[in-house]
């Protein structure tokens, strides 16, 4: 089952004791979101290949130094992304995250629900998360706004009246000047911001469970910026819509819960790994061994060049040879795009 269908049918809400007075009070979680999620119009389902392309795009080199606000834009003002945890946390641990214990099993699944302005440039992120074996799902306390036309040496405005409560992060080389560090602050959702307020924290406390929530959600941006940025290449996004009339029309008998329709999206065809034989002949100097090769990414003009992450070196069993991916961009403010392979 995918997580957005643990979410639409999650219905205990969240209930703990309030710190100051004891009474029980509710917090936002999953259950607040089973409605919302259920009538968005528009949900993808990332396949574990575009995954791993997508952490592959987000953390190549040059990635952070790439502007490409003006190439992004939500395609929707309601829009559900979610995917498999495992290619991506893989990709966290490969690219030198240590990726801390946040309740999630790897075989489980993360998603985002997100609210944006109707030209796209602006809105809010909530992330969620299921775990494989265990029934419903997991809402972040925190929540994410963002605004791709923020000037540098700006914030980005607030969505509410609630000012000055944003956490920056980013890239302490690149300080804020990528898209993360610009356009993207983290805040407590309402409830939980009022709920902390009244626990009499101490600031290393407060501190602490900053940095643990923030987990839950900041590693999750590049990823879905990475995926909007290939969304903007549609003939390059194989999709398939998925339908569920008569398997729900049974659920429905069964007094089941129906499941959602989703589109599941899956890679643009890339250029091949090719292997050639090969080994190490008696007393030539031997090649490097074989090792992974992060990939890199270079924006020229309206056009982005992305060499695709290879093994470089030689073993017996072959050396690997690779091939650069071109996304060009013939509208960047209105992200229309169509891709080539070179």
């Amino acid at each position: 089952m995918i997580l957005a269908d643990r979410l639409a049918q999650c219905r205990t809400a969240l209930r703990v004791p309030d710190p100051a007075s004891g009474r029980q009070i509710e917090l936002s979680g999953a259950a607040s979101f089973a409605q919302r999620v259920s009538d968005c119009p528009l949900r993808f389902v990332l396949t574990d290949d575009l995954t791993r392309l997508c952490a592959e795009l987000a953390y190549s080199k040059g990635a952070r130094e790439v502007a490409c606000a003006d190439l992004l834009h939500v395609p929707a003002e309601k829009l559900w992304i979610e995917w498999c945890n495992a290619p991506w946390q893989s990709a966290l641990k490969e690219y030198g995250f240590a990726a801390e214990d946040q309740g999630t099993a790897s075989s489980g699944r993360r998603g985002a629900l997100i609210y944006s302005s109707r030209d796209g440039r602006r809105g809010t992120i909530r992330t969620f998360w299921s775990i494989e074996g265990e029934s419903g799902a997991l809402a972040s306390s925190m929540e994410a706004y963002f605004d791709f036309d923020t000037p540098d040496g700006e914030d980005p405005s607030p969505p509410d009246d609630r000012l000055a409560d944003g956490t920056c992060v980013y890239d302490g080389v690149r300080s804020r000047q990528d898209i993360l560090g610009r356009c993207f602050r983290f805040r407590y959702e309402r409830s939980w911001a009022e709920y902390y307020s009244r626990g009499g924290l101490s600031a290393v406390e407060k501190q602490t469970i900053l940095r643990h929530v923030l987990g839950t959600i900041a590693f999750d941006v590049p990823l879905l910026l990475a995926f909007l940025l290939l969304l903007a290449s549609r003939a390059g996004l194989p999709r398939l819509v998925r339908t569920y009339g008569a398997l729900n029309r049974a659920r429905l008998k069964a007094d089941r819960a129906p499941l959602l329709e989703h589109v599941e999206v899956r890679a643009p065809l890339l250029p091949a790994y090719v292997a050639h034989a090969g080994s190490d002949a008696p007393g030539l100097r031997r090649h490097p061994r074989l090792h992974h090769v992060r990939g890199h990414i270079v924006r020229r003009g309206s056009q982005l060049f992305w060499r695709v992450p290879h093994l470089r070196g030689s073993v017996r069993s072959g050396v690997l040879r690779t091939r650069t991916v071109i996304w060009t961009f013939d509208n960047p403010a209105a992200g229309v795009s169509k891709t080539a392979a070179g």
